[in-house]
């Protein structure tokens, strides 16, 4: 196999004809995804921090991005457009647009940026929720609110028996950002006929169950919020985690959750 066919194989074809991840292209996009997460920290850490406002101020650049990836979902676009609105790429696209929207909020605001810097998020995240509704049926309308609901019954027991220092805000965002991806998951898989595309939770629900996904989430986000909320590193790194933990977690669960409900 020449360079070209490794390419091929491992990293185009899984785009164009949606195959999935593999271990090669899995690997390739974490070590990004971690250099990326790490010079993004050395950077804004020293403009601001990583608390909750920061946080919550992201959600709706969360929901545009998973919202414009089911309107290629959707088949609203055609390649070679659409590749730019599936994974990996529609993160950077995204990145694209709320980092130098982070940028000007904190030059012109200061203190006070995540509210226009949320605002500018959440208006085209509203758009794009509105041409889905406008553009097609809701045939699973349960979906979404069955995942909430047992997303928060999970966090709520996560809540019930962590230690105190486990009990913040972040922490229940993470594990319920988390809960909802993996019940979105098992809906998904075990009643409206999805596949699982990540290579290591493919392997769990093969050899487990779709329920397994959920299960292993919890108990793995649990021991990860755990060695975070007890450790003494520098609070805003810690916050610093949880984020890029939410944004794991939120965007697929989003997605998906969006996706079923139009059943495309």
């Amino acid at each position: 196999m020449d360079l070209w066919e490794f390419i091929k194989e491992y990293y185009i074809d899984s785009i164009v004809y949606k195959e999935g991840y593999n271990i090669v292209n899995t690997l390739t996009w974490a070590a990004i995804l971690i250099v990326a997460v790490y010079a993004l920290y050395r950077f804004l850490g020293k403009r601001l921090d990583f608390d909750e406002k920061f946080v919550y101020a992201n959600i709706p650049y969360i929901l545009l991005g998973s919202s414009v990836r089911v309107v290629e979902d959707a088949g609203f676009l055609t390649p070679p457009i659409s590749y730019i609105f599936m994974t990996p790429f529609i993160y950077i696209l995204i990145f694209a647009i709320a980092f130098p929207t982070l940028l000007l909020s904190l030059r012109f605001y200061g203190e006070k940026y995540y509210r226009v810097y949320a605002v500018v998020g959440l208006v085209p995240a509203v758009g794009v929720l509105i041409l889905l509704f406008a553009n097609l049926p809701v045939v699973n309308w349960w979906v979404i609110p069955a995942g909430v609901g047992l997303a928060a019954a999970f966090t709520a027991v996560f809540y019930a028996i962590s230690l105190k220092p486990m009990k913040n805000e972040l922490s229940l965002l993470t594990m319920f950002s988390h809960m909802l991806d993996g019940f979105e998951t098992f809906f998904g898989i075990s009643y409206l006929g999805y596949w699982e595309l990540h290579v290591l939770p493919r392997y769990l629900i093969g050899k487990f169950g779709p329920i397994s996904l959920p299960a292993a989430k919890f108990l793995v986000f649990y021991a990860i919020l755990y060695l975070l909320d007890t450790s003494e590193e520098d609070k805003n790194l810690r916050n610093y985690v949880k984020f890029v933990l939410v944004v794991l977690g939120l965007a697929p669960a989003l997605r998906n959750g969006i996706r079923m409900m139009f059943g495309t």
